[in-house]
């Protein structure tokens, strides 16, 4: 009687430890699964990616005028593939071969594009000295596949310098180790007025106007593709992503509705796996 009892004591532990691996492992691939586009059938009907990127010019090349943005922020790179089957990315008048650093096959109606050229990253925020708003330390933001996040209030003038500034719509991350690995990262909303500022370990994108769902992009930061390759600079304790490891990374861009469909499947299957 002992040793059966014994022996369903052990499978209990192996079960236990079973269903930990599962519950850090499936999220990692479901997320993998998804940039990828292995998530969700494409559409024919709902175009190419190609044609987000004309509206995210669009969007750039208002901000230029508007003064909100410099103009170099227009000479972006164009990643195709050749007809000998290799990448290839047109910079200026450089054309390099870029085979080697592609991750991995994407479905044919999408792009790949540099982080840099899509996003604005670590805009700045203008605002009266009065105004309250949120401040935002890294114990405020939650780690995991949530995008869980509390705020203190502020005057923006007592915050406006030395921390990084963000708004409502802006997606942050932290750079530093090990709050990057832990996916310490949030979609930023309701915020006081509209804006805030906190650690200056954090990453902000913002999306030009509404052309790459947040979501997507926060689930993309999230994925085994954008931590696990991270390389990192800085003492054991406090490392931090190199320099230029966001901007050149590149980031597999679906049209728009394919967005919020793989949105919604993965919540659909992070649903399922609580």
């Amino acid at each position: 009687m002992g040793h059966l009892k014994m022996r369903l004591n052990k499978l209990l532990e192996q079960k236990i430890e079973l269903d930990n691996y599962l519950a850090k492992q499936l999220p990692k691939s479901i997320l993998q699964e998804a940039i990828q586009g292995k998530l969700v059938p494409q559409i024919a009907e709902e175009g190419t990616a190609q044609e987000l990127l004309e509206q995210i010019r669009v969007e750039k090349q208002i901000l230029v005028k508007e003064g909100k943005l410099k103009k170099s922020a227009l000479n972006d790179s164009v990643i195709f593939r050749g007809d000998d089957n290799k990448y290839y990315e047109q910079v200026g008048k450089k054309c390099l071969d870029i085979t080697d650093e592609i991750p991995f096959v994407i479905p044919e109606t999408w792009q790949w594009v540099r982080i840099r050229d899509v996003f604005q990253l670590n805009p700045k925020n203008e605002a009266e000295d009065e105004k309250l708003v949120a401040f935002i330390p890294m114990e405020k933001i939650s780690a995991g596949y949530k995008s869980d996040f509390t705020f203190d209030t502020a005057k923006w003038g007592t915050i406006k310098k030395g921390f990084t500034h963000f708004a409502n719509g802006d997606v942050a991350f932290a750079k530093i180790t090990p709050c990057f690995q832990n996916r310490k990262s949030a979609i930023f909303h309701d915020l006081p007025n509209g804006i805030g500022a906190g650690t200056t370990e954090l990453k902000v994108l913002r999306p030009y106007g509404n052309t790459i769902d947040r979501w997507y992009l926060l689930y993309f930061l999230e994925s085994p593709y954008f931590i696990d390759e991270a390389t990192f600079k800085g003492t054991a304790n406090q490392q931090r992503i190199v320099v230029g490891y966001l901007e050149d990374k590149l980031f597999p861009l679906p049209t728009q509705k394919e967005q919020q469909r793989i949105v919604a499947q993965i919540e659909k299957l992070f649903e399922q796996l609580h």
